[in-house]
């Protein structure tokens, strides 16, 4: 008997689940007719394994799984990749204020190695929580493909990128002012950066 409310937080995980294992998520198969406009793909914008998403990632994706899923209807061979990005300083300072919150050393005292680990279980817990919660959107991704920014073979071709550029004389090495946080000892983005408005004083120079 059905209920007599709908109750989407049963039911869409089991239509979901129907979904992905039906294959209806991979590209089609090839076909003999297909040109280069048969084909359609978005790389998804890889969220940061920082924490969890927020309102603009439920937005942006269901902006992608629109436009995945209409080309699907039009008889395209769409590949929507999903993935997560590892954010390198970003999650070093999340792990970071991990370890001072539970009461742990620091990284410097931890070890290279030790650190990398701490770093390598938070990708395991954040980022599984992201595609948890991607897959709870209903977003219609290939799985099967599923990257994360430091998967060996990204790293090689980012690697191959950047040091052709550089041979190329299109990027080079300098130095900069960069954000310094004083208790951790490294560099963070301007995400990181609280500002903070202060009274000061304004420097007359008379020459």
């Amino acid at each position: 008997m059905l209920e007599k409310t709908f109750e989407p937080k049963a039911a869409e995980p089991r239509i979901y689940a129907q979904w992905e294992d039906s294959g209806l998520f991979a590209p089609r198969a090839a076909q003999p007719t297909d040109g280069a406009a048969d084909a359609y793909s978005i790389v998804i914008p890889p969220p940061n394994v920082t924490g969890s998403l927020h309102i603009g990632h439920a937005l942006n994706n269901t902006l992608q799984d629109i436009l995945a899923r209409y080309h699907r209807m039009k008889g395209k061979a769409v590949l929507w990749l999903p993935g997560t990005d590892h954010a390198g300083i970003a999650t070093q300072m999340v792990v970071e204020r991990k370890l001072a919150a539970e009461g742990n050393i620091g990284r410097r005292d931890l070890g290279r190695d030790a650190f990398i680990e701490k770093v390598w279980e938070w990708k395991a817990e954040s980022g599984g929580t992201i595609v948890r919660q991607l897959r709870r959107l209903g977003s219609s991704c290939d799985w099967s493909r599923e990257r994360f920014t430091l998967d060996e073979g990204l790293n090689a071709a980012v690697r191959k990128v950047f040091v052709q550029l550089h041979k190329d004389g299109l990027i080079y090495r300098d130095k900069r002012l960069v954000n310094w946080d004083p208790h951790f000892q490294t560099a963070i983005s301007d995400l990181e950066v609280e500002q903070k408005e202060v009274e000061g004083a304004y420097w007359h120079f008379a020459y």
